[in-house]
């Protein structure tokens, strides 16, 4: 009845965090686990630590390897995991106790291929709250893809999930690339007849000073524009009637790379400036008429026209409030 549940951790200079993310998965309601600790070439204290919270439960198993990125991290684990199930968490994130005991009894309920729960996104200093009325959704493979293409629910992200390990047989994580997940997703919710959601918070989701998606511009960050023009490919073929949805999740990238380009802190590049901004003010009137692009970004592309200095002042002002 209680089928295994492999959890892989990809760790990598987490020494801060790891125990707790460790100590939330060892305590879950839900037992039957596999827990699964990818060292990828830590430079601090992390894989020492990995060998010893191994001596505290016996269904840790630790891996060390090279310093490969968190793709190949995953990679290691879903080669090694053991389980009827999958599960990621990052090393500096952690779970409520009952988190995979409710993915796992949502799954079965829904005779779903994949679960997942929503997550609180954790500041420094910030207040967490709990979603007022808990509700649940069924949708089949291309209501998951339109999903994750409008970015109304987290989907893409690996964690907060439980996936069924068969969806894993032909499909690993691009490695090398700066968003990994965003390039299989479309693929991976391809293979799924049912997915569950619930909009229930049981990850937490840490925000470190240091992570990507809190850095300022690197040329790396071009991989995300890459990753859905590979996922417009994909939907053309598979799901044409996603198509719009498609190009405003590969515009709305163009946006992300532009927005960290143009963010204080930042390096400007002229090149990379110009090649974001024609693209855009190419496509204009598909965002302005597209309900999915809100009026702050809607006024931000306007401004593209007026001055780069415009936009940069819009992207200080409406910081975390744009579509």
């Amino acid at each position: 009845m209680y089928e295994l549940i492999s959890v892989i951790v990809p760790v990598y200079n987490v020494e801060r965090y790891l125990e707790k993310c460790v100590d939330s998965i060892i305590n879950q309601t839900y037992s039957n686990l596999e827990i699964i600790l990818v060292n990828d070439g830590s430079t601090d204290n992390s894989g020492e630590l990995c060998d010893n919270l191994a001596k505290k439960d016996s269904r840790i198993v630790v891996y060390h390897k090279e310093n490969g990125g968190v793709s190949s991290a995953r990679n290691l684990g879903l080669d090694k995991a053991q389980g009827d199930y999958i599960g990621f968490v990052d090393g500096d994130d952690y779970i409520d106790a009952d988190m995979y005991e409710c993915l796992y009894q949502n799954l079965n309920r829904d005779n779903a291929d994949m679960s997942m729960c929503a997550l609180y996104d954790v500041y420094v200093n910030t207040k967490l709250e709990q979603v007022t009325k808990i509700e649940n959704y069924v949708v089949n493979s291309e209501q998951a893809i339109k999903i994750a293409l409008e970015g109304t629910i987290p989907l893409v992200s690996p964690t907060s999930k439980l996936y069924k390990a068969i969806l894993f047989e032909e499909l690993r994580y691009e490695e090398g690339k700066t968003y990994e997940d965003a390039f299989i997703i479309a693929r991976l919710l391809d293979k799924c007849n049912i997915i569950t959601i619930t909009n229930e918070k049981k990850y937490y989701y840490f925000h470190r000073s240091d992570s990507i998606t809190t850095k300022p511009f690197s040329i790396g960050m071009l991989d995300v524009i890459d990753a859905w023009k590979y996922n417009l490919s994909f939907i053309s073929q598979c799901y044409p009637s996603l198509i719009n949805s498609a190009y405003r999740r590969l515009y709305w990238a163009y946006f992300y790379v532009l927005d960290s380009l143009m963010s204080p802190n930042s390096n400007f590049d002229n090149n990379i400036y110009n090649m974001l901004t024609s693209v855009l003010k190419k496509n204009m009137k598909f965002i302005l008429f597209n309900p999915y692009f809100n009026l702050k970004r809607k006024f931000m592309l306007l401004s593209l026209y007026i001055h780069p200095i415009f936009y940069k002042f819009a992207v200080k002002k409406f910081k975390n409030k744009v579509n």
